[in-house]
């Protein structure tokens, strides 16, 4: 009993390591992923620099978190798909662009909740 418990731990263990292969994967060749690593490290200093409450970290981290990983299953859509069919074919074409989309209304979306975190801070800034 005591060793399915140690495989059980050591396979958690294991698909952590292969979720940060993923991950750096996804860090050295995607552009979007890089775009948005660099938009992480921005929103983190404003929100460190106009001293954002608790819950608008909570939220702005929720929105950067779905996001970039809305990206990266649309990273594996798209791979998945030129694995399946390399040319052109207009039913994949219609996979991918609706994978985008989903990226759209991520991004979409995580501005709205980044808007309503740092425009009112900005007004208030702006009026003084």
């Amino acid at each position: 009993m005591e060793q399915k418990k140690q495989n059980f731990v050591i396979n958690r263990i294991e698909s952590l390591k292969y979720a940060f292969i993923g991950a750096v994967y996804l860090i050295k060749t995607e552009n979007a992923i890089k775009v948005h690593c660099v938009s992480t490290i921005l929103l983190s200093l404003l929100g460190y620099f106009t001293n954002i409450t608790r819950t608008e970290w909570m939220l702005q981290f929720l929105a950067i978190g779905l996001v970039i990983s809305v990206e990266a299953l649309n990273t594996s859509i798209e791979k998945i798909a030129d694995f399946i069919q390399p040319d052109f074919d207009k039913k994949i074409g219609t996979i991918k662009d609706v994978s985008a989309g989903a990226v759209l209304f991520a991004g979409l979306f995580g501005a709205v909740i980044v808007a309503f975190i740092y425009i009112p801070k900005l007004m208030l800034f702006l009026s003084q």
